[in-house]
């Protein structure tokens, strides 16, 4: 694990009247992708948008669009989301009737191709795709609202992951979304976190270019050791 630790500000959390200079600010701090959350309220108990508000933020950034559907039959829309500007898109293996069909799909329109395994998803989904994604993320809280606590036993799940793409010899990187903050960055890295999105930690601070240095500070600093 030679690559730098990725912070990725999640959006669910900014404030959507001023979306703009939120997403300047934490560019600003260093910030290396933006995570797009998309929920249609039936998948999860939410809604917030749709390709049309991730085209508007892709004319004010060129930071890449990280954009995970939690939304049912996801294969309806991938299109819409490539052309609204997405640079990765993550589907919820529960979400897709033929996951590889849809993996496969995102992948050749030139897409980062990721799976998300919600906190009692086994790891074993992953045994017959593993191969062909490019990240895997695991939601350390249960998808839907912001501003949740972290799942202990993520950690876990996590570690065993790390260990799979390990003896494979697979570059697959370990995205982590859910209650990440200071206190918790060093053990997600420690367990072989690569990519860690925060939304409250950093929108919900004075500065949330500040926090996003911050977080990377220590997420460096731990990777180090």
């Amino acid at each position: 694990m030679n690559e730098m630790i990725q912070i990725a500000p999640s959006i669910l959390s900014a404030d959507f009247a001023n979306l703009a200079s939120q997403i300047h600010l934490v560019e600003t701090g260093g910030a290396q992708l933006l995570h797009l959350d998309v929920m249609d309220g039936h998948f999860v108990p939410n809604i917030t948008f749709g390709p049309p508000v991730v085209a508007s933020i892709r004319k004010v950034t060129k930071l890449p669009l990280d954009v995970h559907l939690m939304i049912d039959d996801p294969d309806r829309y991938i299109n819409d989301f490539v052309k609204a500007g997405a640079n990765w898109i993550s589907v919820h293996a529960e979400a897709c009737v033929h996951l590889d069909r849809t993996l496969n799909e995102i992948k050749q329109r030139g897409l980062g191709a990721g799976v998300v395994l919600n906190p009692t998803t086994s790891l074993t989904v992953l045994e017959d795709v593993l191969g062909l994604i490019d990240f895997v993320l695991i939601m350390s809280v249960n998808p839907g609202f912001g501003a949740q606590h972290f799942i202990p036993y993520s950690f876990e799940k996590i570690q065993n992951l790390r260990k799979i793409i390990d003896q494979k010899g697979l570059s697959v990187k370990i995205e982590v979304d859910g209650g990440i903050n200071l206190d918790n960055v060093c053990e997600l890295v420690r367990k072989g976190a690569q990519i860690l999105v925060s939304g409250s930690a950093i929108f919900g601070s004075k500065n949330p270019a500040e926090k996003v240095k911050a977080m990377i500070k220590r997420a460096t600093e731990c990777h180090e050791i």
